[in-house]
């Protein structure tokens, strides 16, 4: 079996990637998913002021995967990366950096081959209240979620031109006609009206385009976050369309919520918590 661990919206948080790493070290899982919001929080006040690579990356995050890969050798696990809403265009650069040491892909709207799994990152997000806009497109068409912010009225910190672009025409080009039987979807969003998307008063707030691309499509397995309450709300961390398995690793209490999953039979799955 080829264990997988997947997280997501770390945040920052120092010590619930420290747990992370010591728990990929003892189990040696083979693939390690981390599915956007890696880094702390920036007001957007303080990034307009300095508009530098967060120091996160140096300082922290690729020390300790350069440990980890040492201390690991030739079982270093596969690890993907995506950004998502809370990370900025401007930090690029560190997610890159970490690629180019092999400690990482960085799948930026981009696909890779691993033996017969072809795995795919996706980081937008639909808008959102929020005033960082460099992970925000519109979902299906241009209709505003209630309370979101317009993604041309909040902030950028780079010119990126290809923000009018659909999340569901962005999906179409991304997967084209691949066949998606042993796909893996590293997305930062949930799908629309799933139990993965659920913050309280039951709002959803993930992708009408995800939703129906997991509908129409049937990836092999689809991971998420974005949606931290989502899985206090629902009570549901896993969810099954047909012949496609979506977990979220988002998580709103202490400690590091980690799904765990065997590539070849994502039926066999779990969530820990560690603390």
């Amino acid at each position: 079996m080829t264990t997988c661990y997947f997280v997501s919206d770390l945040h920052g948080d120092k010590h619930k990637y420290e747990l992370l790493v010591k728990e990929i070290a003892r189990k040696k899982a083979s693939f390690l998913f981390i599915g956007g919001d890696l880094l702390p929080h920036v007001r957007v006040s303080e990034k307009e002021k300095e508009n530098s690579v967060n120091p996160f990356f140096d300082e922290f995050l690729i020390p300790l995967f350069s440990n980890l890969s040492r201390q690991m050798g030739c079982n270093y696990p596969e690890v993907y990366v995506i950004a998502g809403n809370d990370d900025y265009k401007s930090d690029l650069p560190g997610f890159l950096k970490g690629a180019e040491k092999e400690l990482w892909k960085f799948l930026d709207s981009s696909k890779v081959r691993f033996g017969p799994y072809h795995i795919y990152g996706y980081s937008y997000v639909p808008p959102t209240p929020f005033r960082i806009k460099d992970w925000e497109k519109f979902d299906i068409d241009a209709t505003l979620p209630p309370d979101a912010i317009h993604p041309d009225k909040g902030y950028r910190s780079t010119g990126d031109e290809n923000m009018h672009s659909l999340i569901k025409d962005d999906i179409q080009n991304l997967t084209g006609d691949d066949s998606l039987s042993k796909a893996i979807m590293l997305f930062h969003s949930p799908p629309y009206n799933s139990m993965l998307d659920k913050i309280p008063g039951n709002i959803s707030i993930g992708s009408k385009a995800i939703a129906q691309f997991i509908s129409e499509k049937q990836p092999y397995i689809t991971l998420h976050g974005h949606a931290h309450e989502s899985s206090t709300v629902t009570d549901e961390w896993h969810e099954v369309t047909g012949k496609t398995h979506s977990f979220s690793a988002s998580y709103d209490k202490e400690g590091l919520a980690v799904v765990v999953f065997e590539i070849d039979n994502p039926s066999d799955c779990r969530r820990l918590i560690l603390s």
